[in-house]
């Protein structure tokens, strides 16, 4: 009784005006009818009349317009967005790190569309190919040719707008020929030394904050252009202002160590795409190999201790690599400072021609650079071994000689034939070790090819790199980079027009493609860098057309695998038997023997082999 009494006398009647005349609503006297009134909707919406939408009249009868209908739910959606982009203009201009968030969020957007389309736009291209019916193999190597140029241009045109971490995966492709069909590696050989450029601008700003020095105080001048780029980094001239000397400046991409982790996630995130779509050709490993090795070649003082450790090892071993390693002067996380040595490529016909320097000669100094890492223990095996990584340079000076002079000079006497040209090698970024057991078993490998030893190949092959004997026809083939037929029989010589056209339609029709690269999914990742060191070398004989052909490239090989040999069989004869014992130093002895019989036919077919150069030189 006390609450509605209250009530009664709080609540004020509501006034209607209308046309002059006014209504009041007076509570009823019963607290139930009173009740009844208030529960209705017509009471309720009268207690609840708004003020602005009343039409009013003053005293003298003057109408006054009700109050504009406002959409205030727009208008404060609208007032916030003007306030928030007021705001964030001012703070983009005024805060660096609001600016740095804000720019990271637009560039990571782009880059993600940028992956995003060219994946779809492949995906399309290769669902469409797979779809279609061909009247003859003819129209369908047709259709394939042009669908995987289609393709490989579309993802170099992305990897080019993406940079960085994508340009490397775009080499990576370049130098695996016996995986990706000609289109596809021919179209990123370009993004082997034709990389894109980070503006002056940022490279200037990030050596200074890098060093906490003045640009001014470290470079006398610093040549705006620079002479090579590169997936992680570009070279520029310049002349140190303390000593004047003409140096080679290496400088990371400045967007790289904002870039990185996402560029990985995205490309883990495309190959996990293919793998699903396409699972007849696995390429997550090519992934996962980059993960596993980016962040060590981000670091450039690991470049400088692995250039300073091969150039103090290849001293001894100029006379047959002709290897020269540019010298360290100083070095950060992110620039590399080293003499300046500059050179042409080493599949440029013309360069050579030109300098009048022997491509047998080079392709069997090649051969030695890189058995040499193979075969050696700790000196390292260089991770990116391609045609952009290397360097020849011409000694104006050198005088070769000529005649049989010549001959005996390089096969009895290397180190009294100089040569007329140097190989600089470039981005040590990363090396990787090879295990003494992965090694022999490699060196066992190669001997019983070369012995055509099937039995000896299959044993080797499962200790080298697990395979077995359903895979080992499919490994002599990827290994050697011919049909398994001429592995066997014939490895030494050159490929006909029959077998590349044979290993062509086996790619294209056979399925080889996808059963080698499911074979390589397996695979030991450092066994897959000597796979890719084996590469290089085969390419640039091809590419080079050696005269000598690829007889003396196996040939080095065979003498470094003779000689890994040699050492393991005399490292178990000295831990089996006894200090004096008879038996101990006859089995030495066998065992020289055996190795010196092996590098005496070596010798006298690589005399054989090196007289033919005699004539086109």
């Amino acid at each position: 009784m006390f609450f509605l009494k209250q009530l009664k006398s709080s609540v004020v009647a509501s006034q209607r005006f209308t046309s002059g005349s006014s209504c009041i609503f007076r509570l009823p006297a019963s607290k139930s009818r009173f009740n009844r009134l208030f529960l209705t909707t017509r009471f309720q919406s009268s207690l609840k009349i708004n003020p602005r939408n009343v039409t009013r009249r003053t005293r003298n009868g003057v109408e006054i317009p009700p109050f504009p209908k406002k959409n205030t739910r727009t208008q404060n959606i609208l007032a916030a967005f003007a306030l928030s982009l007021a705001f964030g203009t001012v703070a983009y201009n005024l805060h660096d790190p609001f600016k740095d968030i804000v720019d990271g969020i637009y560039f990571s957007s782009k880059r993600i569309g940028v992956v995003t389309v060219a994946s779809v736009q492949g995906f399309l291209i290769y669902k469409s190919l797979l779809s279609k019916k061909f009247d003859s193999e003819e129209d369908r190597d047709k259709a394939y040719s042009e669908a995987h140029l289609q393709a490989a241009l579309i993802t170099r045109n992305a990897l080019e707008r993406n940079a960085g971490i994508f340009i490397k995966m775009g080499q990576h492709i370049a130098a695996l020929t016996y995986l990706f069909p000609p289109e596809w590696t021919e179209t990123m050989i370009p993004l082997q030394d034709k990389c894109p450029i980070s503006s002056i601008e940022s490279i200037h700003s990030m050596i200074e904050n890098d060093l906490n020095v003045k640009f001014s105080d470290i470079f006398e001048d610093f040549d705006t252009a620079p002479i090579g780029t590169a997936s992680l980094a570009q070279v520029h001239k310049a002349h140190l202002k303390e000593t004047g000397e003409l140096v080679a400046v290496k400088v990371q991409h400045p967007t790289l160590q904002q870039f990185v982790p996402l560029d990985i996630l995205m490309t883990r995130t495309v190959f996990a795409m293919l793998d699903y779509v396409f699972p007849e050709y696995p390429l997550t490993w090519l992934s996962e190999e980059l993960q596993s090795s980016i962040y060590v070649e981000l670091d450039f003082t690991n470049e400088a201790k692995n250039s300073q450790k091969t150039a103090e090892y290849f001293k001894d071993y100029y006379d047959v690599t002709a290897l020269r390693v540019p010298e360290v002067r100083w070095a950060n996380k992110r620039v590399l400072t080293m003499e300046y040595l500059s050179g042409g490529r080493p599949d440029d016909i013309q360069f050579l021609k030109d300098h009048n320097i022997s491509r047998a000669d080079l392709t069997a100094c090649l051969a030695h650079v890189f058995n040499n890492m193979i075969f050696t223990p700790n000196v390292g095996l260089h991770c990116d071994p391609h045609a952009g990584n290397i360097a020849i340079r011409p000694i104006e000076n050198a005088n070769e000689g000529s005649g049989i002079w010549r001959l005996l000079q390089k096969t009895f006497a290397p180190w009294a034939a100089p040569r007329n040209f140097e190989i600089i090698l470039y981005d040590h970024g990363l090396y990787r070790d090879v295990p003494t057991p992965l090694r022999r078993a490699y060196a066992h490998f190669w001997l019983a090819l070369i012995d055509k030893n099937v039995d000896s190949m299959r044993k080797y092959a499962k200790e080298f790199a697990g395979i077995n004997d359903e895979q080992f026809r499919l490994f002599a083939a990827a290994i050697t980079g011919r049909d398994f037929d001429n592995a066997v029989q014939n490895v030494m010589s050159k490929r006909s027009a029959d077998e590349i056209q044979r290993m062509t339609h086996a790619v294209a029709h056979e399925g080889l493609l996808s059963d080698v690269m499911r074979l390589l999914h397996k695979l030991p990742r450092v066994v897959l860098l000597i796979l890719k060191t084996n590469d290089l070398t085969r390419y640039l004989d091809e590419k080079l057309d050696s005269p000598l052909g690829p007889e003396r490239t196996f040939l080095i090989m065979a003498t470094y695998c003779a000689r890994t040999v040699y050492e393991e069989d005399r490292e178990g004869i000295l831990s089996k038997y006894r200090r004096f014992g008879i038996t101990r130093y006859t089995k030495l002895f066998l065992n020289w023997w055996t190795y010196f019989k092996r590098q005496s036919q070596l010798s006298i077919y690589d005399f054989y082999v090196s007289f033919k150069d005699l004539s086109h030189d």
